[in-house]
């Protein structure tokens, strides 16, 4: 396996003390989605910062797409782009402008640069769009403009922070298209999102991080069969301890609400005595989000 980014016991502290990484380790396969979920503050943005060359780390080793982190930072950000949570286009640009004015500032030449621009526009189906200002366009095609610009460098390794936060669904699935577009063409994709579904719909692997420790790694199907159940229970009421969730496998409370992880037979058992006590209740499938609630609580 050749592997995109290598972490080595990382950590990270900022000037007012605060540790954000703790012995952070981490291998990214090449030419796939991996996905990095966490809780705010759990260190998902500090890390993806490190591996993007905007922040140093205060220990440990790194490498990315085989350069050295500290050594050969030039290298790295010549074949990598990152679309931050917090960007936004300009608001009186238009997207080609934007594509185009990026390529310049990368070193690209004024023929390839608008010979690129159209190609990546029409790509993310932004051609109708092209000659607008962006201040017009929705949240999603804000998004895919910045996108775009990361896109036409051609990286070999693409960041993307909270990529489809605030986007409505059709939106969203917008961007999917994309990110799955790009690692059809090589690039690999290294996402960290607050959609349990989204990472589990396009990632090959995930980790997750809590309080800048890495707690669990592996594909969706590894990280959902630690839970060794196949069936998500979900309560609401009064009286749950009425039904004895305990008894059917592994609990997890937030208030008045319950998720048991059980099995086909536990799930139907208990959903019948649920539904004989007035009690609200849901079967499903066990998903990524049962595990990150597991090992981690219920998502900010």
């Amino acid at each position: 396996m050749t592997e995109a980014i290598q972490a080595l016991n990382v950590s990270k502290i900022y000037p007012d003390g605060k540790k954000a990484l703790d012995g952070f380790t981490l291998s990214v396969e090449d030419k796939s989605v991996f996905s990095l979920l966490g809780r705010n503050g759990a260190g998902k943005t500090t890390f993806t910062k490190i591996a993007a060359t905007i922040l140093k780390p205060t220990a440990g080793e790194v490498r990315v797409l085989g350069y050295d982190l500290e050594r050969e930072t030039v290298k790295i950000r010549q074949r990598i782009a990152i679309v931050p949570q917090e960007g936004r286009p300009f608001s009186l640009q238009t997207p080609y402008e934007h594509v185009y004015m990026y390529l310049l500032a990368r070193g690209w030449s004024m023929s390839d640069a608008r010979t690129q621009a159209h190609r990546v526009l029409d790509k993310l189906e932004l051609t109708e769009y092209k000659g607008k200002i962006c201040a017009v366009l929705s949240g999603g095609l804000k998004q895919r403009v910045m996108i775009a610009m990361a896109a036409a460098t051609q990286p070999e390794l693409i960041f993307l922070d909270e990529p489809t936060i605030g986007l409505d669904p059709i939106a969203r699935m917008g961007i999917w298209g994309d990110i799955r577009d790009m690692v059809d063409e090589g690039t690999t994709v290294f996402l960290t999102t607050h959609y349990m579904e989204e990472a589990e719909t396009l990632s090959k692997r995930v980790a997750i991080v809590d309080s800048g420790r890495k707690i669990a790694e592996g594909t969706p199907h590894e990280l959902k069969s630690r839970l060794e159940a196949t069936m998500t229970v979900t309560i609401t009421g009064r009286t749950l301890e009425a039904v004895n969730p305990e008894s059917y496998g592994r609990v997890h409370r937030n208030g008045s609400t319950i998720r048991v992880f059980t099995n086909e037979a536990g799930a139907r058992e208990l959903s019948e005595a649920a539904v004989k006590m007035n009690l609200s209740v849901s079967v499903r499938p066990v998903t990524l989000e049962d595990v990150f609630i597991s090992l981690v609580g219920e998502m900010d």
